[in-house]
């Protein structure tokens, strides 16, 4: 049996997503974050090295594995048949590969780093963040040119790439508040991966409370500028 220890509110959100697309049984482990940071019944799992989430436990393999992307890529040949993954032989194949790996290469670095400056206070008149401003935000551009001539990232057919992608510019957003205006494919792109059933499911499963962010309007504050899940405004 494959086991998912989901953290809430946090980008194991597409492992979950991924089982639910997949239609593959799985057991789901759903840990509450304490009140920011990770709480001690998922660094104390065996295995878990990194003590974060995405973390699974796959029993018929004596397999424990971490890192969202890889854990993605397992489920997907192990489990899935290859399903949501382009094949080599696929044409879309390379930019399948570019855009699965350019969201923890490129999209949530970006995003990340644009995070802690603003939790720093770096002042917006600063070189730095007009630099870190001008990376994100470049990012961001980049995305959205994709997606006004693609329906979905690796093109005509939705793959795991948009799973991948969805929670950067979604969930991420109660860390590091944002506003899609400027970006309107990227949240027609929301909207749509928002109304799949597999989606719809795994959220309510994984994050029953929350209120999702699929559209352009961002949480007043980030979580990390309040008390973390203790505070109320990223629930439903």
């Amino acid at each position: 049996m494959l086991t998912v220890h989901h953290l809430g509110i946090a980008q194991s959100e597409r492992v979950v997503w991924l089982c639910e697309e997949l239609g593959i049984p799985y057991n789901l482990v759903k840990h509450t974050r304490a009140p920011i940071l990770a709480p001690e019944s998922l660094k104390n799992l065996p295995g878990n090295g990194t003590g974060r989430a995405p973390f699974i436990e796959d029993s018929a393999a004596n397999v424990t594995l971490s890192e969202s992307g890889a854990v993605c890529e397992y489920i997907i040949h192990r489990y899935g048949d290859g399903r949501l993954a382009a094949k080599p032989t696929d044409q879309k194949y390379a930019d399948y590969l570019h855009w699965f790996h350019f969201v923890n290469g490129s999209l949530q670095p970006a995003m990340i780093t644009s995070m802690w400056m603003r939790i720093a206070e770096i002042p917006e008149d600063k070189q730095v963040m007009q630099l870190i401003r001008a990376r994100q935000n470049g990012t961001l551009q980049y995305v959205d040119d994709r997606l006004k001539s693609n329906k979905w990232l690796a093109g005509s057919d939705f793959t795991a790439a948009d799973i991948m992608a969805v929670y950067t510019l979604s969930t991420q957003r109660y860390y590091t508040p944002l506003d899609l205006g400027p970006f309107p494919n990227i949240v027609r792109w929301l909207g749509d991966c928002g109304s799949r059933d597999a989606y719809k499911r795994a959220m309510e499963k994984g994050d029953p409370e929350m209120k999702l962010l699929l559209g352009a309007q961002p949480p007043e504050k980030s979580l990390l500028q309040t008390d973390g899940v203790n505070s109320g405004h990223w629930k439903k």
